[in-house]
C-alpha cells in the first residue's frame, strides 16, 4: 500500500512517453506574451520582488563577484515556479525528485568547493577549525567540520524534495477518503484541502528562498 501510495508521484505517462518532465519549462508556454512585453502590474510586483533579493543577496556576498546574485535569483526564480506548477491537478511536480534537487544543488557546491579550494586554500583550511577551539578537540572539528561540509548537498536536496512531497502525500491521503464520507464530512475535508493549498503555496515560496540563500551563504564562505 505503500509503496503504491509514494509510486503515485513517479513520472509516468499513458502514451509510453516521458513527457512528466516537461512540466519543468512548460508553464512559460501559457504565460501571455503581455506580461513580459508590455510593463504590467504583476511585472511590477515580480521586479519588486528581484530588487528585494538582489539586495538581499548582495549583502550576503558582499561587492567581490559582480552579478553572482543573478545566479540565486535566476535558481529562486526555477524552484518557485516549478513548486506553484506542481500545485494543480495532474501536474508532475519535478521539485518533489531529488534527480532535479540534487542536480541543482551539487552542481554548485562543487563549483563552490573548486573556486574555494583552487584560490583560497588557506581561508578554507581556516574554516575547518573555528575560531577559539582548544588544541585538544581539534582534530575533531576538522572531523566534524568535513562532513557537514560534504552533506551540505544532501541537505539541501533532500529538504526541498522532502517538504514538497510531504504536503502532495497528506492531500493525496485526504483525497483518498473522500469517496467514503457523507456530505457534512466532504464539506469539511474541502475546508481542510484549502487550507493545506494555502500552507502548500507558502511552503513553495519557503522552500524555493530558503534554497536560494542557503547555496548563497554557501558560496560567501568560500570568498
Amino acid at each position: 500500500m505503500m509503496m503504491n501510495l509514494f509510486s503515485s508521484f513517479d513520472p509516468s505517462s499513458n502514451w509510453n512517453l516521458s513527457l512528466n518532465w516537461l512540466s519543468t519549462m512548460i508553464g512559460l508556454l501559457i504565460i501571455p506574451s503581455m506580461f513580459w512585453l508590455i510593463p504590467s502590474r504583476l511585472n511590477f510586483i515580480w521586479i519588486k520582488i528581484i530588487s528585494i533579493l538582489h539586495n538581499e543577496f548582495k549583502n550576503l556576498l558582499g561587492d567581490k563577484i559582480k552579478g553572482m546574485t543573478l545566479i540565486f535569483i535566476s535558481l529562486f526564480s526555477l524552484i518557485l515556479f516549478n513548486n506553484f506548477l506542481g500545485l494543480f491537478p495532474y501536474i508532475f511536480t519535478s521539485t518533489s525528485h531529488m534527480t532535479l534537487t540534487l542536480s541543482l544543488a551539487l552542481p554548485l557546491w562543487l563549483t563552490f568547493m573548486l573556486y574555494g579550494w583552487i584560490n583560497n586554500t588557506t581561508h578554507m583550511f581556516a574554516h575547518l577549525v573555528p575560531q577559539g577551539t582548544p588544541p585538544i578537540l581539534m582534530p575533531f572539528m576538522v572531523c566534524i567540520e568535513t562532513i557537514s561540509n560534504i552533506i551540505r548537498p544532501g541537505t539541501l536536496a533532500i529538504r526541498l524534495s522532502a517538504n514538497m512531497i510531504a504536503g502532495h502525500l497528506l492531500m493525496t491521503l485526504l483525497g483518498n477518503t473522500g469517496s467514503m464520507l457523507n456530505i457534512y464530512l466532504i464539506n469539511i475535508l474541502l475546508i481542510v484541502q484549502l487550507m493545506l493549498l494555502l500552507l502548500e503555496s507558502a511552503v513553495s515560496i519557503i522552500q524555493s528562498y530558503v534554497f536560494a540563500v542557503l547555496s548563497t551563504l554557501y558560496s560567501s564562505e568560500v570568498n
